[in-house]
């Protein structure tokens, strides 16, 4: 049952339309002298009706009162010589009274009323009079129209031109309206338009009503009849324009007045009419369509509004447009008007006449009615286009200037007037004003004022001596003061000064503060049987100072009291209720300030009801009727009546609290009770003005929130706490910050919270300074550098201070350091570290407290000729006071510069003098990638790049490589090479196995880390089926491996390190890093994941190896567009839970924990299509290494629908074309070893060209040497296809190298080139694997 309410509050409405009329212009009392003023004039178009006088209205103000004078058609009008006009006494309205005889229409001209007195003229603007007209319809003879079946037809109406124009409707002559829709509507113009002619519409005649608006008469045009000539079949038409005419017209509208577009068009069927905007949408919120979609309305127009329309009309024959061009120009309309100038003498002062319109207004000045050029001149004015301005004016002054902005469209006409007074402030408003207010409603006290020169206006409350303005408060330029919120505490006097250099004069306004009217129990929706006696609530809680007066509606009608209904003073009881007692019931509850409703519904049941069935279980109802007893200083007693449960018992009730003045609005838990209680004591903070509320909890879930209860306001108290987190801190270096944790609402404890802040230098003999203050913060200035101070903040209101703080110790702000370390000195450890000693700074010159040292070094070059490096600087930290320490992770073989400082909580102090050193040569890292081809099955072609990071001058290469055959493998061989050797060629022993090989580069100093790969799988090996792995079909493996052989290095940290002596640790360390491209979309998208490190030189990481032999090795990324598939294996022990970390390109970082499971995986969701990704795994007690991560690429995403282009016309004769160059192409080849010729026939497919092959790099062949003795013999390193070409082992054109990063690609037709090529990545890896499929002899050894 839902119980709806609604309140309010009759000041608020009147304080929102003050607000909403609030000007700052103050008037001057009509007491004083001052220029006419126009109070109240007739319109300037001014249409009369001939039956009645007319009254052209001008009334004007001023001091002395003005006279009056009126002009017609520009000349004077002598009302004394015209005895039907007369002027009313004390105003300049005319009357012209026609009760015995005359034309109102010799009366009809142009007025202009004028109002004097001894300071100036004030002008109405000019009054075109009109008397209203309606002639009679011209006779005319009307023929029997005839019209084929489905033609269109119009009848014009042709209205007499009236004042003003006639309202024009369509009815038959038996003045039955016409039926109208869109194939039968009226035009603007009055005529009547006709799609199409139907046979039913001979069955009435038409005729055309005027109806004026002064004489009330409607005049009726002789009516059309109708011949409708049937034929066999109405013919459909394409629509056609009836009205406009043509396929464009334009229109020219007002600034602010209403734009009426049209478009009628013939057609059978009747057309349908769409409304557009070239180049934007239709003015949004004021376009209206009227007249079955043929009009279009846009109200109010603007400059914006201006454009080409165009109506479209379109039926099922086909469609027509009409284009519009609408133009906007303006009446002038004002920017700036003039308005009224006070001056006092001596004073400065401007009037702004600023207008704007289409085409642009000109402005002129009148003084006193007459133009301003031909005025007597006045030194203290000066006239600037738009704006007069006054110096030095003097008494005598005084004048009305008239602003006239006026374009071909219309005119503006402003007065104002400059009067030059003398006067000592005034209260305008009556003395001791009574304000009352409800509570928490916004209000304003009034105190208008006059002064010459215009006084300064300040408000005080209680006689105290602060100015009221800001926070709560907001005081206007014309004296009023406002208050957002109307609270008890603002209750009392408040004071309005005005002052100027001639005195001040004050006023007094008392201000009440009342309780809101509230409905604390209304009625509630009931269903009662006929003949009971049901009660509706309704208990009022209010102001006892209001009177209150209850009242009850019946279905929002005032109910009538009978014999059956009993008011009581909390309710309304209705004895033998009945089915005509149904409906709804509103209490209300009101007082002269506000008031509140409540509403229920009531249903009788004119037969008993049945018992309902069980409902399910739902949360409960809120409970209701909170009320508070056992007031007390520290707690009360809050009872409840519990709600419906709704069949699910409350197990819980949580009461809430509110209060009003630090967080007003924002409720809080207070306190949890057991279900079977329904009353509870509170325990109560001092000073805290407390609301309750009440939620009811059941298995289901919890309940709305009561009704809050009835405010409790407890009485204050000293604080019992002080605040915490008190500490000192510099901001600067000659200042002191003190902050704490401020008390909230339920600790204050009392008004006015404050804090005693007390501070001294920590000294037993310094004197102690303090300061109070309402912010958690104080700043002290003027301090010493970083010195230590002792801090005491302690609480206090009015009531009293909190105990006696706790001394915290607090610094004075830093300096930077003044000295640097000196005596710097470096000794080499190894290729990629080097240690450091220095004398450390003396205490005094650091200026605060001490962080650490750091060390700022940088790469200034490598020691191999033309090798690019990187000058970034870096730096390593080492903490607390210390003179040695380490830097690592240096590159090999490069000179390196280093500089130190002294760091403190301000920053670096100045550096030290720049030293310099070389590291020595180092182990290289791995190749940059290698490639293996595997062209036939006797070979297998390798090729590799050299090191990114030679760390020295490189002295060759050494190549491991062992065959294997699943799970067993055959003995390791050993090739070295140059350093200029970047090809092998192996001849394959044993054409079944696979090859691994180690290739690494070597310095003097030894060999670097080893890139792993292996040769391609061949077809008949097992390969992951989808159902395996939950890939589709078109999965393509890749897999790299990255493999870290044993290296000596030195344990450090890059940042920081904190050891003072240096460990060389030596570690034999392998890891394994495999990642998995798959394509996870059939024929649409392909994921990539690559294998990628990024080592420093001789870098191990914890991780990999643990200190037990555990690692993890064998990661894979499977990825989609949006998610990823992470799998990895390890050799830790059971129950090992793992933390999975990846990394965004963008930098964005998130970690996954995982439990311990087998097989160990995770699901990455959400993530970003085309995003590349790092990721690590590590054991959860652990922390990745920085290089030991894989990166994996998600695919982009791909939604362009698919077409079938087997379909396709084009597609089947590029078929057909294909298939007859084949045919002609084979009849050539038979032709030629006819005569002898040979073509060659390779037996491998994959065999290379000769890349020294002259011939072969420009893409050459020579013919005689294919008619050599060797012609059966493959050509060395060449590759040759089914249909006999010979393929160039890295050609450019090769339909590989098309591919977008080796990713699937589409033919034409969107089918899927990946499931015939792959990838051929010229970065990395290449020929991993080839199309053998399509090679003979591999076909029938994979049948094998």
């Amino acid at each position: 049952m839902v119980m709806q309410r609604h309140h309010l509050t009759r000041a608020g409405i009147a304080l929102a339309l003050w607000l909403h009329h609030l000007v700052s212009a103050i008037e001057v009392p009509l007491d004083l002298p001052q220029p006419p003023t126009i109070t109240k004039q007739s319109v300037k178009d001014y249409i009369v009706d001939p039956r009645d006088n007319i009254f052209i209205e001008c009334e004007a103000k001023g001091n002395p009162v003005p006279t009056f004078s009126w002009t017609r058609n520009g000349k004077f009008f002598n009302v004394a010589k015209d005895p039907k006009v007369s002027m009313r006494r004390r105003s300049g309205t005319l009357v012209i009274d026609f009760h015995s005889g005359g034309r109102p229409e010799d009366y009809e001209g142009e007025y202009q009323c004028f109002a004097r007195n001894d300071y100036g003229t004030a002008l109405s603007s000019k009054i075109h009079l009109q008397v209203s007209k309606s002639p009679l319809w011209p006779k005319e003879k009307v023929d029997v129209i005839e019209v084929d079946e489905g033609a269109p037809l119009s009848l014009q109406c042709n209205p007499p031109p009236g004042l003003p124009s006639p309202v024009i409707f369509w009815m038959s002559s038996s003045m039955e309206p016409i039926h109208q829709d869109k194939r039968v509507s009226q035009g603007q113009n009055g005529d009547l338009y006709f799609s199409n002619v139907m046979l039913q519409d001979a069955q009435t005649d038409y005729s055309c009503n005027a109806r004026f608006h002064f004489t009330h008469t409607i005049q009726q045009k002789n009516p059309y009849t109708l011949k409708v000539k049937t034929t066999r079949g109405i013919t459909e038409t394409t629509p056609s324009f009836m009205y406009p005419y043509g396929t464009s017209s334009s229109q020219m509208v007002l600034r602010g007045v209403d734009l009426l577009l049209e478009c009628i068009a013939s057609g059978v069927p009747a057309p349908d009419i769409m409304w557009y905007k070239k180049g934007g949408e239709l003015p949004a919120g004021k376009t209206k369509l009227e007249n079955f979609n043929k009009a279009l309305r846009i109200s109010n127009v603007s400059e914006e509004d201006s454009g080409e329309y165009f109506c479209l009309a379109s039926n099922k024959m086909g469609s027509i447009r009409h284009t519009i061009s609408v133009r906007v120009k303006a009446a002038p309309y004002w920017l700036d008007e003039p308005q009224n100038l006070i001056l006092a003498p001596g004073e400065d002062g401007r009037l702004v006449c600023r207008a704007n319109g289409n085409p642009k207004p000109a402005i002129q000045w009148l003084v006193n009615g007459e133009p301003i050029e031909g005025s007597p001149p006045n030194p203290s004015r000066e006239v600037a286009g738009d704006t007069i301005v006054f110096r030095d004016t003097q008494i005598g002054s005084s004048a009305v200037y008239q602003c006239n902005a006026s374009n071909e469209h219309g005119y503006l006409l402003a007065n104002a007037f400059v009067s030059v007074l003398d006067v000592p402030p005034r209260i305008l408003a009556p003395r001791n004003q009574l304000i009352r207010v409800i509570q928490n409603n916004r209000t304003r006290l009034d105190c208008p004022f006059f002064g010459s020169p215009i006084p300064t206006l300040r408000w005080f409350k209680n006689g105290q001596g602060n100015t009221l303005d800001g926070g709560n408060y907001k005081a206007h330029e014309n004296g009023s003061l406002e208050m957002n919120m109307a609270r008890k505490e603002d209750q009392g006097i408040y004071t309005c000064v005005a002052t100027n250099i001639l005195g001040k004069a004050e006023a007094q306004v008392r201000l009440e503060v009342k309780d809101p009217t509230r409905i604390v129990r209304g009625p509630e929706d009931q269903v009662v049987k006929r003949g009971s006696m049901p009660r509706l609530h309704c208990r009022i809680k209010h102001d006892p100072t209001l009177k209150l007066t209850v009242t009850w509606l019946k279905d929002d009608a005032p109910l009538y009291m009978g014999n059956r209904m009993k008011k009581e003073d909390d309710g309304l009881t209705i004895y033998g209720v009945a089915e005509k007692d149904q409906g709804d019931y509103t209490c209300v509850a009101s007082t002269e300030l506000d008031k509140d409703s409540a509403k229920a519904y009531l249903t009788v049941l004119a037969v008993p009801a049945n018992r309902l069935r069980d409902l399910p279980k739902e949360r409960p109802d809120r409970p209701r009727d909170l009320e508070l007893t056992d007031l007390a200083e520290r707690s009360v007693r809050l009872t409840w009546i519990p709600g419906d449960d709704n069949n699910s018992p409350i197990t819980d009730y949580i009461v809430q609290f509110e209060e009003d003045r630090f967080q007003p609005g924002m409720w809080h838990n207070h306190s949890r009770y057991p279900g079977s209680v329904n009353s509870a004591v509170l325990s109560l903070s001092p000073y805290v003005n407390y609301q309750f509320r009440v939620i009811a909890v059941n298995d289901v879930g919890s309940s709305l929130p009561s009704v809050p209860s009835e405010r409790y306001q407890t009485n204050g108290a000293r604080p019992e706490i002080n605040p915490t987190g008190v500490q000192g801190a510099g901001t600067q270096k000659n200042n002191m910050e003190i902050t704490w944790t401020p008390l909230n609402a339920t600790q204050a404890y009392g008004p006015n919270l404050r804090y005693i802040v007390r501070w001294r230098r920590r000294d037993p003999r310094g004197s102690w300074y303090n300061e109070t203050v309402k912010a958690p913060r104080h700043v002290v200035w003027n301090t010493p550098i970083y010195v230590p101070y002792e801090i005491k903040v302690q609480a206090e209101n009015d009531f009293g201070r909190a105990p006696e703080p706790d001394t915290v110790i607090g610094y004075s702000g830093e300096d930077y350091p003044k000295a640097a370390p000196t005596d710097v000195r470096i000794r080499v450890l190894n290729s990629t570290a080097i240690a450091l000693t220095w004398t450390r700074v003396h205490l005094d010159t650091i200026q605060g407290q001490l962080k650490e040292y750091r060390a700022y070094f940088w790469r200034d070059s490598s020691l191999l000729k033309n090798l690019w490096v990187s000058k970034k600087r870096q730096y390593v930290s080492f903490p607390g006071d210390r003179n040695r320490g380490i830097v690592s992770r240096l590159f090999p073989y490069s000179n390196y510069k280093l500089e130190m400082v002294v760091t403190n909580g301000r920053g670096d102090g100045p550096r030290s003098e720049v030293k310099e050193f070389p590291t020595p040569e180092g182990v290289p890292s791995s190749p940059r990638y290698l490639r293996i081809r595997q062209p036939n099955l006797e070979s297998i072609n390798l090729e590799w790049d050299h090191p990114e990071h030679p760390n020295g001058v490189l002295t060759g290469y050494n190549l491991r490589y062992q065959a294997f055959n699943g799970t067993k493998t055959g003995r390791t061989l050993v090739e070295n090479f140059s350093p200029n050797q970047t090809r092998f060629t192996l001849q394959r022993t044993d054409p079944i196995s696979r090859y691994r090989f180690f290739l690494r580069a070597r310095t003097q100093v030894g060999e670097g880390e080893a890139i792993v790969e292996e040769s391609p799988a061949l077809l008949n090996e097992a390969t992951p089926t989808p159902a395996a792995t939950g890939l589709p079909p078109t999965t393509i493996g890749l897999t790299s491996t990255t493999t870290t052989t044993p290296t000596t290095t030195t344990t450090d940290t890059t940042t920081t390190t904190t050891d003072t002596t240096t460990t060389d640790t030596t570690t034999t360390t392998t890891t394994t890093t495999t990642t998995t491209a798959a394509t996870t979309l059939p024929a649409t998208t392909v994921a990539s994941a690559t294998a990628a490190t990024e080592r420093a030189p001789a870098a191990t990481t914890k991780q990999e190896l643990a200190t037990n032999g555990s690692f993890i090795w064998d990661i894979r990324a499977m990825a989609n567009s949006n998610w990823a598939n992470i799998t990895w294996s390890h050799n830790y022990s059971a129950g090992t839970d793992f933390v999975v970390k990846y990394i965004t390109s963008n930098k964005t970082e998130k970690s996954i924990p995982v439990k311990a499971q087998t097989p160990s995986s995770v699901q990455l969701a959400n993530l970003t299509p085309g995003m590349m990704y790092k990721l690590w795994v590590f054991p959860i007690w652990s922390s990745p290494s920085e290089h030991s991560y894989i990166t994996f690429t998600t695919s982009s995403a791909y939604t362009k629908n698919h077409v079938d282009i087997a379909t396709q016309g084009w597609f089947i004769g590029l078929m057909c074309a294909i298939a007859l160059l084949v045919l002609i192409l084979l009849i050539v080849c038979f032709i030629k070893r006819s005569r002898g010729g040979k073509y060659p026939v390779r037996d491998n497919k994959d065999e290379h060209l000769n890349p020294e092959d002259k011939n072969v790099e420009d893409g050459s062949f020579d013919y005689r040497s294919l008619e050599s003795d060797e012609d059966n013999k493959p050509l060395p390193n060449s590759q040759t296809s089914l249909d006999g070409t010979i393929k160039q082992q890295e050609s450019d054109d090769s339909l590989v190298d098309y591919g977008e990063g080796g990713e699937g690609q589409f033919n034409e037709d969107g089918s899927f080139i990946g499931q015939y090529t792959v990838k051929k990545d010229k970065d990395e890896t290449e020929g991993n694997e080839s199309s053998e499929a399509t090679s003979p002899v591999n076909a029938i050894y994979s049948l094998a």
